[in-house]
């Protein structure tokens, strides 16, 4: 494929020819310089009038296939090189997928609802529908300008009709399954989004998308999507993801948060005043502690507060039993106690403060004594019940054992209020096996789990681990316990009290309380002309016409949800979409996803380890569930690229430091600008951007750009452009030039097999150019014929190796030596082992640190033939006669010292 308007101008490579005229020319022929805005915008407007030319081949095309993914962007303003980069990395696989002969999937679309776009769009005094649609116009103008190879017809944005009616569709399936549900719950606030956050979206106490803002908690009725139906399978599902870092593996596996233990049942004692005896009182008095046996009946109707523990062992150590201030017995105790009320508040307010700082751990620990007691279910005795700022309701039962000898946070708390501190599990004895005794006394608070109980009633001398089992299944078998698996993972809540967002498809109707939207009309519109606050709650709520409606159900009036869902709601299943974008009778069709999933490569960002990629993994297995698709997992593989750092920082618009592409086109190229970010630093670490890098990058082309314009002619002098299919070297020249490309060829092949070491790819090309740049005296003293015929051995496939990296000047280089069709069509060069193999190695010998000669091994020589070459050299037997070796020191490949003495 040549451009029609491309000329083909004689160059300078005739005067390199044997044979050319001895007359001098009056003044030496000038190079064709290399004009990248005129080749790449000749290339992208001959690209953009073929729709075809990056599309997918349907499923019968009989080719392996190959989705690779970029994770899709915000439009809330413009590109920056942080996105170049990303989207370079993609690109350059996909260009080498198209090249290996697959059926490559390469799409691209829109995040586009969502706080970001909204924020931006009230910051610019423009409606959110308009500010974000103007940005989506300006960025795939600038994708199409960096020339990124994506199938515009398959392009999808979240925020028009057409998608988010199959958003609030799947919504309405997992409300069917109950999955979807509606609570009374507290809340994460951002006062500057005005919004509720879900706990992914809280990072460090602050906003994810406002750093420096703390969130605050509110108590709110919200949307949440059953994310703990899934929590093991999530955390069990990691474990299939090889191709995935395991830095995202470990962060998703701390997420969800995995514990192990037991619920067991304190029983509140009925007689809180007699605090001295230790025996309990009431309807049903118990034993004294000493004639208490596990499992004593107690009353049905008491008052019972199960504790969650993963140290059930530890139980004969509970001294008391600290409540959140939120604990139902809590309250109840409260009612009755004006004080206790006035305290147990201060204690919320402290809670409160330490929520807002964005640290509740670090909370400064108090607590107050209620007056009331709890019976430990093992031993009958009564241990205090206090209310403690530190115990949250959310976490666990709300209620907690202390056991201060054997946790830290308890054994804080028992030291500041004199509590008592008793010893029940102890440290093996140093070389002796498990046994009853009392080991040496360790340093309070110990906590070791591989040590023996003391103290414990039946369980004296038991490890830690049995005493567990044993305890659990006493538990268990006197109903006052269970064994529990709990999960940090919370239910994701889903609700946002803003405008620009997909409406939630409910209504409530005083008579038949919520009401799903029918199918038939969704999808449920954004009003367009709305006046938008960060006050007050949903915009929604203020639009009569939207607000008002009438049951599907009994005709009756009806009030719209006004809460709108999550952003990341529409990113969970966008993929998806993709190969059946426009399809208006179902989300997608299964034959096409069964065909293309999972993602055959994902790229994107770390930072959404704990985001967008739990819930993408969450949709996935509802979706199968559902009988949608056959897959457990969205993506085989994983990449997550390292940051762009720019004056010490990450690049990003919140911090004033991006640098615009349409900057760096206009002075370097797009190809110089997206080659410079593969190159400057291996994708999965930071790269700190410098513009010099860029301009040296163009140099570069530049320097390949006049090579090929000087050989040219002789190439297509040549029988046909042969690209791959190399000559048999007839000279030392050729050998080492063709050795030169085969290695090159290898390296570059498995970098895109393996952690894409693209700056290595890239270093691997130029070091190729610069060896035929410093071989052209030599090309110009063989015969025209076989220096041609090396040419077109040399330069087609130094095209091919560049053209994912470079795609326009490959474009316009291929069709300067005569290439025909698309690169993308034409097959990657292939690798020659033996025109790679080096003939022979010379490798230097010394003798007692001293070269004494060089001997000249083939590659891959092993360390005996090689100590054998070394001493049958005639100076090195000369320089050891007489002596006696010591040793022989072999460096394969590299070095041989032998050590006389």
């Amino acid at each position: 494929m040549t451009p029609t308007d491309a000329k083909k101008k004689p160059g300078a490579q005739s005067e390199m020819v044997a044979g050319a005229a001895a007359v001098p020319a009056a003044e030496p022929p000038r190079e064709k310089r290399y004009d990248p805005a005129q080749i790449e915008e000749r290339w992208q407007k001959l690209w953009d009038e073929q729709p075809e030319l990056y599309r997918a081949e349907s499923e019968s095309c009989g080719k392996p296939k190959y989705y690779v993914l970029e994770m899709l962007p915000y439009p809330s303003g413009q590109l920056h090189i942080g996105h170049v980069r990303n989207y370079s990395i993609g690109d350059a696989l996909a260009r080498y997928m198209w090249m290996q002969g697959h059926n490559v999937l390469h799409p691209m679309g829109w995040d586009a609802f969502g706080l970001p776009a909204e924020n931006a769009a009230l910051k610019n005094q423009t409606p959110p529908r308009q500010w974000t649609l103007e940005n989506i116009a300006a960025m795939r103008r600038q994708m199409r300008r960096l020339g990124f190879s994506y199938d515009w017809q398959t392009e999808i944005t979240t925020c028009l009709p057409d998608y988010y009616r199959w958003t609030q569709w799947f919504f309405l399936r997992m409300l069917e399954k109950g999955l979807a549900f509606r609570k009374q719950s507290k809340v994460n606030w951002c006062p500057l989004c005005a919004t509720v956050l879900a706990n992914e979206q809280v990072i460090d106490g602050c906003c994810w998308r406002h750093e420096d803002t703390l969130v605050e908690q509110r108590d709110l009725e919200q949307w949440f999507l059953r994310t703990t139906n899934y929590a093991q399978e999530l955390l069990d599902g990691l474990d299939h993801l090889p191709g995935w870092p395991e830095k995202v593996r470990t962060m998703q596996r701390n997420w969800i948060g995995r514990s192990e233990g037991a619920t067991v049942e304190f029983v509140l004692d009925p007689s809180p005043e007699d605090g001295e005896t230790g025996r309990a009182r009431g309807k049903a008095p118990l034993p004294a502690p000493e004639d208490f046996a596990v499992g004593t009946p107690v009353d049905k109707d008491a008052i019972r507060i199960p504790v969650y523990t993963t140290r059930i062992d530890t139980i004969f150590g509970a001294t008391s039993l600290q409540l959140a201030p939120q604990h139902p017995v809590t309250k109840q105790f409260v009612q009755a106690d004006e004080r206790l009320a006035s305290e147990v508040a201060l204690l919320v307010d402290e809670q409160k403060k330490a929520r807002d700082a964005g640290d509740p751990a670090a909370i400064d620990k108090r607590g107050i004594f209620t007056g009331h007691f709890a019976i430990n279910p093992f031993n009958g005795e009564r241990v205090p019940i206090w209310v403690a700022n530190y115990v949250l309701l959310e976490y666990g039962t709300g209620a907690v054992m202390s056991v201060p000898a054997h946790d830290e946070r308890d054994f804080e708390f028992a030291k500041k209020y004199g509590l008592e501190v008793r010893i029940v599990v102890l440290p093996r004895r140093s070389g002796e096996p498990p046994a009853p005794g009392r080991p040496d006394e360790p340093v309070l608070p110990y906590t070791e789990e591989d040590s023996l109980l003391m103290n414990s009633g039946e369980y004296n001398g038991l490890g830690c681990q049995e005493a567990q089992q044993k305890m659990v299944a006493a538990a268990e078998a006197h109903g006052f316990g269970k064994p529990t698996v709990t999960f940090r993972l919370k239910d994701w809540g889903v609700s946002r009290q803003r405008y620009w967002g997909a409406p939630i498809p409910v209504l409530y109707c005083a008579k038949d309380g919520i009401v799903p939207v029918p199918d038939d009309q969704l999808p449920v519109l954004l009003p367009e002309a709305i006046e938008i606050t960060q006050q007050d709650g949903s915009p929604l709520s203020r639009v009569p016409g939207f607000v008002n409606v009438t049951c599907p159900r009994c005709g009756g009036p009806a009030r719209r949800e006004t809460d709108t869902m999550d952003t990341f709601v529409d990113s969970s299943w966008y993929f998806y979409r993709y190969p059946d974008a426009h399809n208006s009778s179902a989300p997608f069709s299964r034959q096409k996803i069964d065909y293309w999933f999972p993602i055959d490569q994902y790229i994107g960002g770390v930072e959404h380890a704990i985001l967008h990629l739990i819930y993408s993994r969450f949709w996935t297995r509802v979706m199968r569930d559902l009988g949608l698709i056959g897959n457990d997992e969205p993506a085989t593989r994983l990449f997550t690229q390292g940051m762009v750092i720019r004056d010490g920082a990450k690049m990003s618009k919140s911090k004033g430091n991006v640098v615009s592409p349409d900057d760096m086109i206009a002075r370097y190229g797009a190809d110089a600008t997206r080659m410079y970010a593969l190159f400057a630093a291996p994708p999965d670490r930071d790269l700190d951007w410098q513009e010099d890098g860029v301009a040296g990058i163009s140099r570069f082309l530049g320097r390949v750009y006049r090579l090929v314009a000087r050989y040219q002619d002789q190439v297509r002098s040549a029988s046909g452009t042969r690209a791959h299919a190399p000559t048999s070297p007839s000279t030392p020249l050729a050998q080492a030039l063709l050795r030169k490309l085969h290695q090159t060829i290898s390296r570059i092949t498995q970098d895109f097999a393996g952690r894409w070491h693209f700056n290595t790819s890239i270093a691997a090309v130029m070091e190729l150019v610069n060896e035929i740049v410093a071989a052209e005296a030599g090309l110009a003293g063989m015969p025209p014929q076989g220096s041609a015929q090396l040419l077109a051995d040399l330069l087609p496939s130094l095209i091919l190796l560049l053209a994912p990296f470079a795609p326009y000047l490959a474009a316009e280089l291929w069709g300067e030596l005569g290439g025909t069709g698309s690169l993308l069509r034409h097959p990657w060069p292939s690798f020659d082992p033996d025109l790679a193999r080096e003939e022979e190695l010379e490798v230097p010998v010394q003798v007692n640190g001293k070269l004494r000669a060089v001997v000249r091994l083939l590659p891959g020589a092993g360390s005996e033939a090689m100590q054998q070459a070394a001493l049958a050299e005639a100076r090195v037997q000369a320089a050891i006669t007489g002596k006696t070796v010591v040793k022989v020191v072999v460096v394969p490949g590299k070095l041989i010292n032998i050590v006389v003495k």
